[in-house]
């Protein structure tokens, strides 16, 4: 199989190297020339033979809008675009009627495995019709793990691949917060000596075990009480759509909404809204507020 793939980055890279080792012809492009096999996206549609595949992995959004639209002006009719970025659902609807109009396939695919892919291989979840995805399939099978899990035909809807996705990455806040929660529980009681092999202890035999529970323990045996970390932890995109979609759905997701929100807490030095329940517990029982210490004193505790 001979396949374009747009966007070389730390994702990209890696998935064009694993592409060519399971045998397909990868030919990409980057504005970085030094990662990039071509000058322009014009001349990595002329290297392809057809029908032409196309795999985007830019930046998703506007980035992503672009190239697919200067891709279907460069494309033609049986030729076919994955969109194997983190899009949202509903701009590979608005994708597929565009590219449609010119005879053009479209696949929407979400892609799990970050920089540990090349090794281990990329879960894949795709979207559109039965034709179109068996035309990518052998770059599903060489970026794929091995075994039987690991991919899925999500359906046949543009955006059912990236919706699965968009879940999956839900699902994925509320593990790392339940993961969170526990060891600064852990660390904050004078009872358990070794919190780092707590948790190691975990990675076999019990039902939490899970290669996040895997990357916490690498993280900790380096830096056993994250001191070198700051407490700041953005959200991609995927973790608000996904509490969108619960509530368009009418799907309660109290979980997932609520690892969502303690991110938004992460940027915060100190909680406005904590302060004003401070205050009201103040107001109404004379609860103890604490105050900032006057230059050279003591902070008032209460």
């Amino acid at each position: 199989m001979h396949l374009g793939l747009v966007g070389l980055g730390k994702m990209g890279g890696n998935m064009r190297t694993r592409m060519r080792n399971g045998g397909v012809t990868v030919v990409g492009f980057d504005h970085n020339p030094e990662v990039s096999d071509v000058g322009s996206l014009e001349e990595l549609v002329e290297a392809l033979p057809s029908p032409k595949v196309v795999w985007v992995m830019v930046p998703a959004g506007d980035p992503t809008r672009e190239t697919i639209r200067r891709l279907g002006e460069l494309l033609g009719e049986g030729d076919l675009v994955v969109d194997g970025g983190n899009s949202k659902y509903t701009d590979d609807q608005v994708n597929a009627e565009l590219l449609s109009t010119r005879g053009i396939g479209f696949v929407d695919c979400g892609v799990s495995g970050g920089v540990w892919g090349l090794q281990n291989g990329y879960a894949l979840m795709c979207g559109g019709s039965d034709e179109d995805v068996a035309k990518v399939q052998p770059a599903f099978d060489a970026l794929r793990p091995e075994g039987e899990s690991g991919f899925v035909h999500a359906g046949k809807k543009p955006g059912a691949g990236h919706f699965a996705k968009m879940v999956h990455n839900g699902i994925e806040y509320a593990i790392m917060q339940s993961y969170a929660e526990g060891f600064e529980l852990l660390e904050k009681v004078d009872l358990v000596d070794n919190v780092v092999d707590v948790f190691d202890s975990w990675r076999e035999g019990t039902v939490i075990r899970s290669w996040l529970l895997d990357l916490l323990v690498a993280a900790l045996q380096d830096d056993a009480h994250l001191d070198k970390i700051a407490g700041y932890a953005e959200d991609s995109g995927e973790g608000r759509w996904t509490v969108e979609a619960a509530i368009d759905n009418a799907v309660p997701m109290n979980v997932i909404a609520a690892s969502l929100f303690a991110r938004f807490v992460s940027r915060q030095e100190e909680s406005p809204a904590m302060k004003a329940i401070a205050a009201m517990r103040n107001q109404f029982g004379g609860h103890a507020v604490r105050t900032e210490p006057p230059v050279g004193g003591d902070a008032n505790p209460g």
